[in-house]
């Protein structure tokens, strides 16, 4: 996998684009694809970063993480639950997830 751009290359980018340069006039200029300039740009207009986006890991996994309680209580309740029968019981409580903890 190649590594991220720079932050400062990202920041001129969308500088020249935020002072009237289209997207396509941004990307020739600093040798970007017209698609990083543009999702850079719009990134910056809803949420005020350029930086790139947190890479590899796990990013699942943290909504169900916060849950961990109710799923413990409920394992301990009943020993031998299945899985469908956790995720049926957690969609009770309004937790929805699946399974395979994908979703």
């Amino acid at each position: 996998m190649r590594p991220a751009l720079s932050v400062d290359l990202r920041e001129r980018v969308v500088a020249a684009v935020s002072a009237g340069a289209s997207c396509h006039q941004a990307a020739a200029r600093f040798g970007v694809s017209v698609s990083s300039a543009s999702r850079w740009s719009e990134r910056y207009r809803s949420k005020g970063q350029v930086g790139p986006r947190p890479r590899g890991g796990d990013r699942r996994t943290e909504p169900i993480e916060q849950d961990t309680g109710l799923i413990r209580s409920l394992c301990e309740t009943q020993p031998g639950i299945f899985l469908r029968e956790l995720r049926d019981r957690l969609a009770e409580k309004g937790v929805q997830t699946s399974t395979s903890a994908r979703t």
